[in-house]
């Protein structure tokens, strides 16, 4: 109704010229404010949620395959313990006298060892002994070594008779008093067996040392 008073008086030109003045400021306004809205809050909600997303999703994967790749690895390189490759050293002649040496023992005989046999045995001497005193047999079994006939060395061991399964030794048995070179109080065989793969004394072994009976030493 304001608008029809406003253009009373106005010729018709005019009058038409202002209404379509009015009608497009109405029009830009409208436009103006819906375009520039949405836009702004559709942006800045992409912005914010992409780079986050990727971020997260490209570290753990990096991290697990790194982990799981070098484990394996690690463990299928490592060497062959050494002692797997030293096993079977004692066998035979040389092994056997490696064995006494490194006992600390000088081997007496080299013919007292017998290969084909089960049971084998070797004398040795202890090294630095100047008087040949001090004595201890080796037993080895296939390629194996047992172990001595005695924790501590007798005088003189001596090797009486071997067959495939036994070796029978021989003792000098002193006195208190007795020099080394002169026992008085005879000698004693002990034999030594296999049993159950096991070795074992068939007989009383003397004694290192004995304050007032027989004997080794």
């Amino acid at each position: 109704m304001r608008r029809i008073k406003a253009f009373r008086g106005l010729s018709p030109a005019l009058c038409a010229l202002a209404a379509t003045a009015l009608a497009a400021c109405g029009s830009s306004t409208k436009t103006v404010t819906a375009a520039e809205t949405p836009p702004a809050s559709q942006t800045t909600a992409a912005t914010t949620t992409q780079p986050s997303t990727r971020a997260s999703t490209q570290t753990t994967p990096t991290q697990t395959s790194s982990t799981s790749t070098q484990a394996p690895t690690t463990t299928r390189s490592a060497p062959e313990p050494a002692f797997t490759k030293q096993e079977s050293s004692v066998e035979g002649l040389s092994g056997a006298t490696a064995t006494v040496r490194a006992h600390g023992y000088t081997p007496n005989d080299a013919a007292e060892y017998h290969p084909e046999q089960t049971l084998r045995v070797l004398v040795g001497t202890q090294a630095g002994s100047n008087d040949g005193y001090g004595q201890q047999a080796f037993f080895f079994l296939g390629g194996h070594y047992l172990g001595t006939d005695t924790k501590l060395p007798s005088a003189t061991v001596k090797v009486v008779s071997q067959d495939d399964t036994e070796v029978t030794l021989s003792y000098p048995l002193y006195r208190k008093g007795d020099a080394l070179s002169s026992p008085s109080g005879g000698q004693t065989r002990v034999t030594f067996a296999l049993n159950n793969g096991k070795l074992v004394a068939t007989g009383k072994i003397p004694p290192a040392e004995s304050p007032s009976g027989l004997s080794r030493n």
